[in-house]
C-alpha cells in the first residue's frame, strides 16, 4: 500500500462528475488497483475513489498546469468503464509504501460457529427435554447446524444465523424438505435461531411451520449478569 499526503485537487470524470478543490489530503493506492482520497474528517469514508480493477498512470503536467503549480498528474482509469479519477498534485508532504501481505480477514465475536457451539452445549434453550444428536449434520445439499431430539423423540433441525433474514429461512426450508424424505428422520421440525430475526423472516418462518428462537449471545457465554440489572 502506498500512502501519499499531498496538496491536491481531484476531478472525477465519467457518468457523474465531481470536483474537490485544492487542499491537503491523504491518497491511498492499494495493491488491488483502487485509489482512495481521504480528508482528516468524515470518519472512514473517502471523499472520492476509484474502485478496482483500475490502472494508475502518473505523468508530468502540461505547461499550463505547471504554471498553476501542478507537479504531477495522476490518472486513475477504470478498466470496466470510461470513468476516471484525475488528481493534480501540487506538493507532496509525505510518500511511503508498505507491503501488508495477505490479510487473514475479520474475525467477529459471536459468529455462527460460536452460536452453534454454545447452543449445542445449552441445548435446553430449545425447550425442556431436548437432547443433542450432533452438530453439522450433513445432507446432500449442505450441513444442518444442529440436529436434536425433542422430548417425544422427534427430530429437530436447527439453522443458526447471527442475523436472521429470509434467505436463512429459505435455506432451512430446503433442508427440511430433503430431511423429511428420510424415513429414519421424518417427521423433522425446524427451528430458525438467531441473535436478531427480521420481521419478514419471522413471518415467513411461522407461515411454514418453522419455530423462531432469538438467542442472547452474552447470556449464553455467561457475560450477562441478570442479578445486577435494575430492570
Amino acid at each position: 500500500m502506498r500512502l501519499v499526503i499531498a496538496r491536491c485537487s481531484v476531478n472525477y470524470e465519467g457518468r457523474l462528475r465531481a470536483h474537490l478543490p485544492q487542499a491537503t489530503r491523504l491518497l491511498l493506492v492499494k495493491a488491488d488497483g483502487s485509489v482512495l482520497v481521504h480528508s482528516d474528517g468524515g470518519s472512514y469514508k473517502p471523499l472520492n475513489w476509484m474502485s478496482p480493477p483500475a490502472t494508475l498512470r502518473v505523468a508530468p503536467p502540461s505547461e499550463e498546469l505547471a504554471e498553476e503549480g501542478v507537479r504531477e498528474v495522476w490518472t486513475v482509469q477504470s478498466t470496466k468503464a470510461d470513468d476516471r479519477l484525475v488528481v493534480h498534485v501540487f506538493e507532496v508532504l509525505h510518500d511511503t509504501s508498505h507491503e501488508l501481505g495477505v490479510d487473514p480477514g475479520l474475525v467477529k465475536d459471536g459468529v455462527e460457529a460460536d452460536l452453534q457451539r454454545l447452543l449445542a452445549e445449552q441445548i435446553e434453550l430449545l425447550g425442556t427435554g431436548h437432547s443433542l444428536v450432533r452438530r453439522e449434520h450433513m445432507t446432500a445439499i449442505g450441513p444442518v447446524d444442529i440436529l436434536a431430539r425433542d422430548p417425544e423423540g422427534g427430530t429437530v433441525a436447527v439453522e443458526l444465523k447471527r442475523r436472521g433474514d429470509i434467505d436463512g429461512v429459505e435455506q432451512l426450508t430446503r433442508y427440511l424438505d430433503l430431511m423429511n424424505r428420510d424415513p429414519l428422520l421424518a417427521p423433522v421440525r425446524g427451528v430458525f435461531a438467531a441473535q436478531q430475526i427480521k420481521p419478514q423472516a419471522r413471518t415467513l418462518a411461522e407461515d411454514r411451520g418453522i419455530r423462531c428462537l432469538t438467542l442472547d449471545y452474552d447470556a449464553m457465554r455467561g457475560v450477562d449478569d441478570a442479578e445486577s440489572r435494575l430492570f
